[in-house]
């Protein structure tokens, strides 16, 4: 039995590997492969081995080999002899690495072998990009298994989703509750699962959850607030970004822990102005400094209007404002009123 499980929505795809592996007992016969190194060989041979003590075998593949440089999605595969070669190997020789093999050749060669495979083994193949139709693992998995393609939820599909996902934890939630969640967390349906996950704890088994326990208890959705208050003061929109000051404090913040979250923004822009004035682009700028990809989509559009100088000048403040709150010689409204007034100049 082969699985292929492919496209950009990691966590569904986890989530079903998961269930996957939960529906036999495999005992000892499992084995798990990187798919973007791991010897072709060396996984054709534990796939087409019998299991021990169990009814069946389960070989995990994660991830394909990338594209060598020049191979597109539409390159055919390698004449069968070339993936046959990189696949066995010689006798007494080690065999070829799954990247000395073309990525088609490679599908090529592992679709193949599902076919060949025993009835005793489940091979699941895991892949966090969408395979075209036309390709031939995706033909194996339709005619040895099954093909579950797993995108992204957008829009009125992300709130579905996040309605549905709380109704699998015996709660239900508001309609601006899921707005709330959907706007600021975005599809990182991961981070989306582990909020809802936390709210339905605290609203208990047949529970709604609301718009206050999303700002209560969301981090993330309070660290998208933050961002909307300095949305609001790079565009240079002070009422706007007074207002939003003032709905956190309404809504129960402590004015250092909003010092605390504002004073960790603005150091997140001045490392991310460093980065993108290297030429770094999102992607890069999120694995460089360990952030999540939004976050830093988001302060690339913010760093442009700001200088490093500026950034500098407003980070001092923020400390110079958080050691005077902690030593009471400020109103703490007062003194985030002022930071406010005075960002960025």
């Amino acid at each position: 039995m082969f699985y292929l499980l492919h496209g950009d929505d990691e966590f569904t795809s986890r989530e079903l590997l998961k269930k996957l592996r939960q529906q036999s007992d495999f005992g000892f016969n499992q084995d798990t492969y990187d798919g973007t190194t791991a010897d072709l060989k060396t996984i054709m041979m534990a796939s087409g081995t019998q299991p021990f003590l169990s009814e069946q075998r389960l070989v995990v593949i994660d991830g394909l080999p990338k594209k060598k440089r020049g191979e597109s999605s539409t390159t055919s595969a390698a004449p069968q002899e070339e993936a046959a070669k990189g696949a066995r190997g010689k006798r007494g020789k080690k065999g070829a690495k799954g990247g000395a093999l073309t990525r088609a050749a490679y599908e090529k060669a592992l679709a193949e072998h599902v076919g060949q495979m025993p009835e005793s083994t489940v091979l699941i193949l895991i892949v966090e990009e969408a395979l075209d139709k036309a390709n031939p693992l995706v033909k194996a998995a339709e005619q040895h298994g099954k093909a579950t393609l797993s995108t992204q939820p957008q829009g009125a599909q992300l709130e579905r989703w996040i309605v549905a996902r709380a109704r699998t934890l015996d709660v239900k939630i508001a309609p601006e509750a899921t707005a709330l969640l959907a706007n600021f967390i975005g599809n990182q349906l991961r981070l989306l699962a582990n909020e809802l996950q936390k709210l339905a704890t605290y609203v208990g088994p047949g529970g709604t959850i609301t718009v206050q326990e999303v700002r209560t208890l969301s981090a993330q959705v309070q660290e998208a607030r933050i961002f909307d208050l300095t949305d609001a003061l790079a565009q240079k929109n002070r009422k706007q970004a007074l207002n939003i000051l003032h709905d956190l404090l309404a809504d129960g913040e402590a004015p250092l822990k909003l010092i605390g979250l504002i004073t960790s923004q603005v150091r997140t822009l001045l490392l991310v102005k460093e980065l993108a004035q290297k030429g770094m682009r999102g992607g890069q700028v999120a694995s460089t400094l360990g952030i999540a990809p939004f976050v830093a989509e988001k302060a690339l559009r913010q760093v442009h209007n700001f200088s490093t100088a500026q950034l500098e000048h407003t980070y001092r403040q923020l400390l110079d404002t958080d050691a005077a709150l902690k030593r009471s010689r400020l109103e703490p409204e007062m003194a985030l009123d002022l930071l406010v007034v005075n960002f960025g100049t």
